[in-house]
């Protein structure tokens, strides 16, 4: 028999809550299915990144050699390069 999830105020309280009790003695995990959420876009952080003008106006010269914009070409790099360190 699990507990009774609280009713909260506001989601502050719950997040106190969750932050502080153990989620397994309110839900049962094992009747738990992975969702999906195919429509969801990520949460873009804008950032300044400051590099040698000679760096920046070669991934301009390939970026415009694919027909995309430089700054998805670099965020293309920086995927493929994060993927290749997760595997390694």
């Amino acid at each position: 028999m699990k507990k009774e999830i609280p009713r909260f105020k506001n989601e502050k309280e719950e997040a106190d809550f969750w932050d502080n009790n153990d989620s397994s003695e309110y839900i049962d995990w094992s009747k738990a299915s992975m969702a999906s959420f195919p429509k969801l876009k990520p949460s873009l952080k804008t950032i300044s990144l400051r590099l040698p003008e000679n760096m920046l106006n070669e991934l301009k010269v390939y970026a415009n050699k694919q027909d995309i914009p430089y700054q998805s070409f670099m965020k293309m790099l920086l995927a493929e390069k994060l993927k290749e360190l997760r595997s390694a």
